[in-house]
């Protein structure tokens, strides 16, 4: 079931297109990730359709919206960088946030209890949040973005920030969620989006490069690469390896990504030009696209198309 729509969405800002003209349709029930690098223009499709920012051309249509509705009412967002109240319990700030969204004192206080149970501050809720640290801080921004329960949830870099534990608490939480809601969250980290999305949408600065299911989206874009361990910068044989299978790789550090179009015959021509330059390679392994090489793929196609 369709949920909401975007048509010619874009942002300008004194002439220079943060996001250029995007359609999407967003169907309930799915768990999306925009991703991109950063600059790739995340925040601002966040913000306009969050309501905080008015876009410079578009409209964005809500399935349940009639023409005097705040589209608003139907959002949940929580910004990459959330400002709280450190004074204020965990449960005073859920209230004064239901109360924010027009629940009553009683539905405000009903929804806080439960909310914090599910999202796993029941026994701190009563703790000021100043002694919160930034797993619970971030659990704690998404029980407010769905306190007045909305149909879909926005969440800006939800993890970037947090340690490995609390990380691993958030993404726990979103996987929960996703079952309940529509979630469009934005992040660079592309093994969160593998971990918990259904759905990607791709932006490389400000364009929409491609968008659909990620099993739909792996099937168009699936390769094999040889993955290529040196023990130091592995730029400096990226070149070599281009000119010799007219492709193009792509480093990590001392790791050199080269996508395979004959596995036996590339395999074999590198193997040669190392060993014939005498090149330290410390291992290597055949693996499958991954979504940071679907990304690039989609990035190298739309430039070069």
């Amino acid at each position: 079931m369709n949920l909401l729509s975007v048509k010619n969405l874009s942002k300008s800002y004194r002439g220079i297109e943060a996001v250029k003209p995007m359609d999407y349709l967003f169907t309930a029930g799915r768990c999306i990730a925009l991703i991109g690098p950063n600059g790739a223009g995340k925040t601002t499709v966040l913000r306009m359709l969050a309501g905080s920012l008015k876009p410079t051309t578009g409209k964005i249509d809500f399935k349940e919206q009639t023409i005097k509705d705040d589209f608003r009412q139907w959002i949940g967002y929580l910004p990459q960088y959330p400002v709280f109240y450190s004074w204020m319990s965990g449960k005073e700030f859920l209230v004064y946030s239901g109360r924010l969204a027009k629940l009553t004192k009683k539905e405000a206080a009903d929804r806080a209890d439960k909310l914090l149970d599910k999202v796993g501050l029941g026994d701190v809720k009563n703790r000021r949040i100043g002694k919160y640290s930034g797993g619970m801080k971030q659990r704690l921004g998404i029980a407010q973005a769905i306190i007045h329960e909305p149909k879909i949830l926005l969440l800006d870099e939800p993890v970037s920030s947090l340690d490995p534990i609390g990380r691993r608490e958030v993404l726990e939480l979103m996987d929960e969620l996703k079952e309940q809601m529509t979630i469009l969250f934005s992040t660079h980290i592309l093994s969160d989006a593998d971990e918990v999305c259904d759905e990607l949408i791709l932006l490389h600065q400000g364009n929409l490069i491609e968008s659909g299911l990620i099993e739909t989206l792996r099937a168009k874009y699936q390769t094999k690469k040889m993955v290529i361990n040196f023990p130091a910068d592995a730029e400096i044989y990226k070149e070599a390896i281009d000119q010799l299978l007219q492709t193009n790789c792509y480093t990590e550090k001392n790791v050199l990504h080269v996508p395979l179009v004959d596995e036996e015959e590339t395999r074999k021509k590198i193997l040669e030009k190392a060993l014939s330059e005498n090149w330290p390679i410390q291992g290597f392994s055949i693996n499958q696209t991954s979504l940071e090489d679907l990304f690039m793929k989609a990035v190298n196609d739309t430039c070069n198309g």
